[in-house]
């Protein structure tokens, strides 16, 4: 049995990774693409295995997104879209008893993040129909393996992350080095390209992106996959509950901010730096955490454990973006009838609260904020 699908969207992120995981799960089938425009819809799919109605905006007026969503052959829709836009269709695709797999961030803030999930639980049941936000680094193998090797080694004594990269003006295209692949990822997310090379990362430069109507920028959009990152190396156990940081625009094609640089504190009263540029000459991207019994970092496709001062080095290759195992989650919840923990919007929302009281706290001058949720 399988889930039949449709694919919202039209950018590199929907074309180079969306659809590859659509036809790379045995359990989803693809049976129609919207796009705003005819053209950009006829563009993902000529990458199709197989061919696959088409809606737009601007074509027939009996093939729109309404339409699309009137299908009782589509039981499900992955929405890839800008960051404000995505709301409207998620509410719309719910309502039509499609179930909804989202990209990150969940909302542009807290408030409406809180809002559209307080709508959705209220409005839908739940049970039936399903809304999932994507987070990929929750589905990096590489990640995976580092969080299980810092639950090994002991009680954390402290961690940093660091991911520093300059993002080019002037260009068809924003090139971007990147840890665990900065995927960055549609605004960073649904924009990204696969490994091996960080500096075939690249991401399109579009009006809503050079001036974007949501806070932090290219911080909000890439750094909720760096706070998941981070989320999932510390686990529940270290969540982190206190930030204080201070925030730059570095660069005056990256408005408002392109740097962040902060300490967050968990609850076990351990602390740790976190420190993105999307502006700076400086590089390196890097996740490490501090244990009673050793190290762990991540990078790029790789993991090292350094245990009683010896260092355990483990490659991963072919380990891809993490989107195949994403999307393929998401199917199996449907047809299981149980949603991936992973998948939660309450899970994205955690993501999006700890970025935004680290914008907040850049705003007053590294006044410290508590994480509620």
């Amino acid at each position: 049995m399988a889930v039949n699908v449709a694919l919202i969207g039209s950018g590199i992120f929907a074309r180079e990774q969306h659809l590859p995981a659509i036809t790379a799960s045995s359990n989803i089938t693809l049976k129609a693409i919207y796009s705003r425009t005819l053209a950009s819809a006829q563009n993902v799919a000529s990458g199709a295995e197989t061919p696959v109605d088409l809606y737009s905006e601007d074509g027939d007026p009996s093939r729109n997104y309404v339409n699309l969503l009137s299908r009782a052959d589509i039981h499900a829709v992955i929405i890839a879209l800008p960051i404000t836009h995505q709301p409207e269709y998620i509410r719309l695709a719910l309502l039509n008893g499609k179930h909804v797999l989202s990209e990150k961030p969940v909302a542009k803030d807290v408030a409406s993040a809180r809002e559209l999930i307080k709508w959705y639980h209220s409005a839908m049941d739940t049970f039936k129909v399903t809304w999932s936000v994507a987070e990929n680094y929750r589905y990096i193998e590489s990640f995976l393996y580092a969080a299980q090797a810092v639950k090994e080694l002991g009680r954390v004594l402290g961690f940093r992350v660091k991911v520093h990269n300059f993002v080019k003006p002037g260009t068809k295209y924003f090139g971007i080095p990147s840890l665990l692949f900065l995927l960055l990822m549609y605004s960073f997310t649904k924009y990204f390209c696969d490994p091996p090379y960080a500096n075939n990362y690249m991401i399109e430069e579009t009006a809503w992106r050079k001036t974007p109507e949501y806070q932090g920028g290219f911080l909000l959009d890439g750094g909720v996959h760096f706070v998941a990152g981070t989320r999932l190396l510390l686990s529940e156990e270290n969540a982190i509950m206190r930030v204080s940081a201070f925030s730059a625009q570095l660069q005056p094609h990256l408005p408002p901010v392109d740097t962040l640089d902060a300490v967050l504190r968990t609850k076990t009263g351990v602390t740790g730096t976190w420190s993105v540029s999307f502006g700076t000459s400086l590089t390196g991207n890097q996740y490490t955490v501090a244990c009673d019994n050793g190290t762990v970092t991540a990078g790029r496709g790789y993991v090292v454990v350094t245990r009683d001062g010896k260092e355990e080095r483990k490659e991963f290759p072919n380990e891809g973006s993490g989107v195949k195992q994403e999307v393929h989650a998401w199917a199996t919840g449907i047809l299981e009838g149980k949603q991936d923990p992973r998948q939660t919007p309450h899970e994205a929302l955690r993501d999006l609260e700890i970025l935004e009281k680290m914008l907040r706290s850049g705003e007053s001058a590294g006044t410290p904020q508590d994480i509620i949720l």
